[in-house]
């Protein structure tokens, strides 16, 4: 297992490698063609800071500088290997920085898993296409806290990442806190004098940088640019200037400096250094003036610290963690006006939260180690003797952890658009003959079949003002709304059905996922000729590539299999199984066949795409049956004999595991 994740590093790195140097040399390495390319600010005579484009220290220029012709001549291969063997060590350093005692599997795999981690992350990945320096202050600061012999080695090394990075100075207090005065001693001096020297060598470029922009205040990008995740960027963000942020930043800033640092002395004193690490780097992203997205690595840090009392709750934080360092925030949460201060910040707040709120366990708590297990229910036999039941499918009986859930579906779903939008080259227009051809064989097989309804029925409804609005507002309205409501009712009400229901609810999308990526397919409403109407997007025009109000978002060619028919069926199997009112049932059996009376109508879909539709969801259901066994039709005790059968649970007891 060690060897296949070193070897699922190497492929990422190498990935990486061939994403940076196969793009072409003007659009690579930016940041580092705009200091020691041709005419960079490392070349010229005057000040660094004229352009405002160079946004280190003075020191770091000062040591950039005698490597300027080297890295001008080597600009590309040699950087950016050098900075993947800075990705490897900074890796394998925090893999043997876990706290004592760590069991031999993690030992053997956390490295390869870490390294493997900090390739997929956004701030390793922006080092790498931009050419930044940002993992050496990292680096540098782990090897003095755990790697550097002698009592002021450590300080040293931290001195010198404090010099590139002003905010790290906070890990002076950190080591003088914790019994490591010499070293904290160390820190100042070695950044006094690294700073004193840069500015005896340059001191029109450190007066600018000190004095002028206030320790790099300023330069780069806006200081307001969501890049920026910073707590003066989110300030200025929501609408605050002038003296009231500035008072207000500073305020907060310092708050979040005391409770940082006492929590991290805290966890050093027990024993987790790196936690404590960790949560002093996310409070220097707090409270640095400009914390870009390549210095944002110390919130990954923070995955090592442990958080819940029970085995169900503790993936969350290093989930969140991942998700929030790996993917965009356009991911994380849905493009709605009210999230927007949330999904601006949301590398900022999870800084936040590791700094100052987040109660990380300490090592002599008994749930430190052996987590409250989860009630599992009996297992059931395998459907086929050849397929065992997957270990994460296995009956739970209790609520899954709020959080994780949301997260994991906005993340799949997310997944799910972008790689739906990417089954026709990423464009409409890239599949549109594809899926127009797909069309005519689909309508070729209705005039077979003399199921070909859909020109009369849209035509039908077109005429009827009411009828036409109704289909609409449905067709538009409640495609999420429904399942959403189906599923939020299940975790609230019904637990253990809610685990089987969202696995098939899963199990039918990533089928249809592969039909729209086999077979791309024109709806009724983008045929050319067919004179269907669209009654909810308006009049389209076939004489562009990309036509519709929809393009933009998403994948106007993934129709078979039709997944609004799909999901209101899952949504009808559902509550026709689960209801106790037999009205329920029967409510819950009409949305559709509404629904499918509106794709139709609308002219969004064949009517072979609700076929298509309801075989993903049979095919979600069986798989679901097959790897996780039969729907439980009643709670079972952790420890009760298998095949027993309990009485119906209360909603409340099945929460605790405890049957009625």
């Amino acid at each position: 297992m060690r060897l296949g994740l070193w070897l699922v590093a190497a492929l990422l790195a190498a990935r990486q490698l061939a994403a940076v140097l196969t793009t072409p040399p003007g659009e690579r390495l930016t940041a580092l063609e705009t200091w020691v390319g041709p005419g960079g600010v490392l070349h010229v005579s005057g000040s660094l800071y004229d352009s405002t484009e160079y946004t280190g220290t003075p020191f770091s220029g000062l040591v950039l500088k005698p490597f300027t012709r080297s890295a001008e001549q080597a600009l590309g291969w040699g950087w950016t290997f050098g900075t993947l063997l800075l990705v490897v060590a900074l890796g394998t350093v925090a893999a043997r920085a876990l706290p004592r005692p760590v069991g031999r599997r993690t030992a053997t795999l956390a490295a390869p898993a870490a390294v493997s981690l900090l390739m997929l992350s956004l701030p390793v990945r922006d080092t790498f296409w931009l050419g930044q320096t940002s993992v050496i202050p990292v680096l540098l600061v782990l090897l003095g806290c755990f790697a550097a012999p002698g009592r002021y080695a450590g300080g040293l090394l931290i001195g010198l990442a404090a010099a590139l990075q002003p905010t790290l100075l906070l890990f002076a207090p950190l080591l003088w806190f914790t019994g490591r005065r010499r070293a904290a001693t160390a820190t100042g001096v070695t950044f006094a004098a690294a700073t004193a020297l840069a500015w005896a060598a340059m001191p029109r470029d450190s007066s600018t940088y000190w004095v002028h922009h206030l320790a790099g205040a300023g330069l780069g990008g806006p200081a307001d640019d969501l890049a920026n995740q910073s707590l003066h960027a989110a300030l200025l963000r929501l609408g605050l200037h002038g003296l009231p942020e500035i008072g207000l930043f500073l305020l907060l800033g310092a708050a979040v400096l005391v409770l940082a640092l006492r929590r991290a002395v805290r966890y050093a004193h027990d024993g987790q250094l790196l936690l404590a690490v960790s949560v002093t780097g996310c409070a220097a992203i707090v409270v640095s003036p400009t914390a870009w997205q390549h210095q944002l690595l110390w919130v990954l840090l923070s995955a090592v610290g442990r958080v819940g009392t029970r085995a169900r709750d503790r993936l969350v934080w290093p989930v969140a963690v991942v998700l929030v360092m790996t993917l965009p925030a356009t991911m994380m949460l849905p493009n709605m006006a009210f999230l927007h201060p949330v999904r601006d910040n949301v590398v900022l707040l999870a800084a936040l939260a590791a700094a100052t709120a987040v109660p990380f366990l300490s090592r002599a708590s008994p749930c430190f180690r052996t987590p409250a297990p989860t009630p599992y229910a009996p297992p059931v036999p395998a459907r086929l003797a050849a397929v065992p039941l997957l270990p994460f499918l296995r009956r739970v009986l209790i609520r899954p952890n709020l959080l994780l859930e949301l997260l994991l579906i906005r993340v799949t779903y997310a997944a799910y658009a972008q790689v739906r939008l990417a089954a026709t080259g990423g464009s409409n227009s890239a599949g549109r003959a594809r899926a127009e051809e797909h069309a005519r064989q689909i309508l070729d097989l209705e005039r077979l079949l003399h199921l070909d309804i859909e020109h009369a029925v849209n035509h039908a409804v077109a005429k009827v003002g009411w009828l036409r609005e109704f289909f609409d507002f449905y067709y538009t309205s409640f495609h999420f709304a429904v399942p959403l409501t189906v599923l939020g009712l299940l975790y609230w009400r019904r637990p253990v059905d809610y685990r089987w229901a969202r696995s098939a609810l899963g199990f039918a999308t990533l089928l249809a996922l592969v039909g729209f990526w086999l077979y791309p397919l024109a709806p009724p409403r983008l045929m050319p000729g067919l004179g269907i109407i669209d009654t909810v997007h308006g009049v389209q025009d076939f004489s562009q590539p990309e036509y519709g109000t929809l393009t933009a978002l998403t994948n106007q060619y993934a129709a078979m299999p039709s997944l609004h028919f799909g999901w209101s069926l899952w949504c009808g199997v559902v509550i026709a199984l689960i209801a106790p009112r037999t009205w329920m049932k029967a409510l819950g059996l009409l949305h559709p066949l509404f629904t499918l009376s509106a794709i139709v109508a609308t002219g969004n879909h064949w009517l072979l795409d609700a076929a298509g539709g309801a075989l993903v969801v049979g095919g979600g259901f069986a798989l679901t049956y097959l790897l996780q066994g039969p729907r439980a039709r009643e709670a079972v005790a952790p420890d009760g004999a298998a095949g027993s059968r309990p009485p119906l649970p209360d909603p409340g007891s099945v929460e605790t595991g405890r049957p009625r």
